[in-house]
């Protein structure tokens, strides 16, 4: 047993470090091949690095296969190997399509309803292996089988919604990435709370690659996630899910994802998560009317104290997430 947990263990620095060393290199590659996004909350819009992503799933997947690496040759086990080989796939093929976005959205000029018909092929590798149990708990109607319609249709649904829910709310330097750590941590400690360890390292894997990252993506940030991250966070939750059998705590941890996805439905999925710079940097509201959670905190700090800072403003979500997490938490644990 201790043996493991020093594999394990080794595995989370490896994801740590790896991701840390990729952030660097990409950020010199990205302004290299001007890869740069404009910073759209700072008054001076500064450039800073795109695609970030490619930096933490690059140490995501070698970190997993080195995981695996240790599980054949070591442990002489082959236990969820399928699983885990299918969420590296799910994660790659999330990034790939996230990247193609980065690169070629904004000259396609995509529109944020056309962009989940960008995601729905993520959902084929846990269609095809007909992931998950097909037996849902519904309120009032007790257990329900759903058969088929669980991997055909319920599956590529979940997908579909957690990969647009992370890159909706999104925009701010440290928030898609800080809210991720809160949630694949919670994930993670429930799974090991169900006894499935494998799960649990693949959570903290990906906590720590995050953590790494936010180095470089907290504010002022110098690398951007791009949609080459936002993507597969999203379908990362939704193998969580569907393969741990986590269809409700997902849900729940979610819950900041769906209230934003509501919002920007009032906008027709027009507006956008940022807010209106001024010359000291801090942020007034873009609109007459709020299309985010983003522009609620906003309109909250103003209120209370009087000017709304970026840094306030992330803050302020990644309360709320952990909030949401430690009740999540305390009805498991």
């Amino acid at each position: 047993m201790l043996f493991e947990f020093l594999i394990a263990l080794l595995h989370v620095f490896v994801a740590f470090f790896l991701c840390f060393f990729f952030c660097k290199i990409w950020i010199k590659t990205a302004r290299k091949n001007r890869l740069v996004g404009k910073d759209m909350n700072k008054y001076k819009k500064t450039s800073v690095a795109e695609a970030g992503g490619i930096a933490v799933i690059l140490s995501i997947v070698f970190s997993i296969a080195l995981y695996i690496f240790f599980k054949t040759f070591i442990l002489k086990s082959l236990t969820n190997l399928v699983e885990i080989l299918t969420f590296i796939v799910t994660i790659l093929l999330a990034c790939f399509i996230g990247f193609v976005d980065d690169i070629l959205g904004w000259k396609k000029g995509l529109r944020q309803w056309q962009k989940p018909l960008l995601t729905i092929p993520i959902a084929i590798p846990l269609m095809v292996i007909n992931a998950g149990h097909s037996s849902m708990a519904l309120p009032f109607l007790g257990s329900v089988n759903f058969g088929l319609i669980y991997p055909l249709v319920l599956v590529p649904i979940a997908v579909i919604g957690c990969t647009n829910g992370v890159n909706m709310l999104a925009g701010f330097n440290g928030l898609e990435a800080g809210l991720s750590v809160i949630v694949f941590s919670a994930l993670g400690l429930i799974s090991f709370y169900q006894n499935q360890l494998w799960l649990t390292l693949l959570a903290f894997i990906i906590v720590s690659s995050l953590l790494a990252f936010l180095i470089f993506n907290r504010f002022p940030s110098r690398l951007f996630p791009g949609d080459s991250l936002t993507y597969p966070l999203g379908a990362m939750v939704a193998c969580f899910a569907v393969l741990g059998n986590m269809e409700k705590p997902a849900l729940l941890l979610f819950i900041p994802y769906i209230v934003e996805a509501c919002l920007k439905a009032r906008s027709k999925f027009k507006a956008e998560t940022f807010g209106k710079p001024n010359k000291d940097n801090s942020l007034n509201l873009p609109y007459k009317r709020v299309y985010s959670l983003t522009h609620i905190a906003i309109a909250f700090l103003k209120k209370t104290k009087k000017k709304a800072y970026e840094k306030d403003i992330v803050r302020l979500l990644l309360l709320l997430e952990l909030i949401i997490a430690t009740l999540v938490l305390a009805s498991y644990l």
